[in-house]
């Protein structure tokens, strides 16, 4: 319920509980001949900072390029590019939004990436949601492939219904993205050889440590079979899964993630999912293994501030 609503909350709580409550503080403990004015002005700020999140900063989108070097990765794979998107929330995208997803493919496809990935939350609340957007997912292609994981909307999770109308809906979110060409992983992995080497995608179902998220990441079921010597690229949608799960039960040197969006803002430096999460943007490393969080490249709610959705270009490297 909360996600079907979610907009309008927001603009709710963004343009007239948030700046009421500022002038009122303003009016009521300041000094009475200029608490007032600081007031009105403070509350004219936030009201401009929501319109410019809404109408501009919703719209913007980085290209982010960075690297991962391994000791562990095979000669072979020197050089090889990822391109990740994640969190597209692709329900937000329609109407007038539309060309904001077909920017985003034609920006993946100019990446000339050898794999992409998508790290989960492809739809908001509904399956129904992805079928106007068909033909501009079909467009995503990678010499490798499309690679996908669940993330915590796309299980039914705000859908009011009964758990066989949520699982059925599940199905259908699966089956969608299967339809469009993607290799969606469900705890599941796949081999990608250069000649005599190869690495190792790794999917595995959404695991957070919230409990009301889906809890279905098994990591031992994703990488069943594959050498500990390998090296594993793991895509899992929930950042927290990599302490909890995914460092201590297997070696995946690389993760990526998504989930948080970073905030959806970011303001002198500060981002409000500094109070959800001990990590939830870029670069996390823990010895030589590393995970990146994706800010995500769309929105529940269709509002950023200083936080551009982005698409990310992982080359990995051999490290010497």
């Amino acid at each position: 319920m909360i996600a079907r609503y979610a907009v309008s909350f927001f603009i709710f709580m963004a343009f007239i509980v948030a700046p009421l409550a500022v002038f009122l503080m303003c009016r009521y403990f300041l000094p009475r001949r200029w608490g007032k004015k600081v007031g009105v002005c403070l509350a004219a700020l936030m009201i401009l900072f929501g319109l410019y999140g809404m109408f501009v900063g919703y719209q913007q989108l980085d290209i982010r390029y960075v690297e991962y070097s391994s000791r562990d990765l095979p000669e072979a794979f020197d050089g090889y590019r990822i391109v990740q998107f994640s969190d597209a929330h692709i329900g937000t995208m329609t109407h007038n939004r539309k060309w904001l997803l077909e920017r985003a493919v034609d920006s993946i496809l100019a990446q000339k990436g050898d794999m992409i990935v998508f790290t989960g939350d492809l739809q908001n609340v509904y399956p129904e949601e992805l079928e106007q957007h068909q033909s501009q997912l079909q467009r995503l292609k990678a010499p490798d492939g499309v690679y996908s994981v669940l993330g915590n909307h796309d299980y039914a999770t705000y859908q009011p219904l009964d758990d066989a109308a949520k699982e059925a809906n599940c199905r259908k979110t699966q089956e969608w993205e299967r339809k469009v060409g993607w290799n969606l992983l469900m705890n599941e992995h796949r081999i990608i050889r250069r000649d005599s080497d190869s690495i190792v995608i790794g999917g595995m179902e959404n695991w957070g440590t919230v409990k009301r998220m889906p809890r279905r990441g098994d990591v031992r079921k994703t990488l069943a079979g594959v050498n500990p010597a390998s090296f594993v690229v793991m895509l899992q949608h929930d950042p927290t899964a990599w302490r909890e799960l995914i460092l201590p039960q297997c070696n995946a040197q690389l993760t990526l993630s998504g989930h948080t969006h970073g905030g959806q803002a970011k303001v002198f430096g500060q981002s409000p999912a500094a109070f959800g999460y001990e990590e939830y943007e870029g670069w996390v490393y823990e010895g030589h293994r590393a995970m990146y969080i994706s800010t995500g490249l769309g929105a529940l709610i269709p509002f950023r501030l200083g936080l551009p959705g982005e698409i990310v270009v992982i080359t990995l490297r051999k490290q010497k």
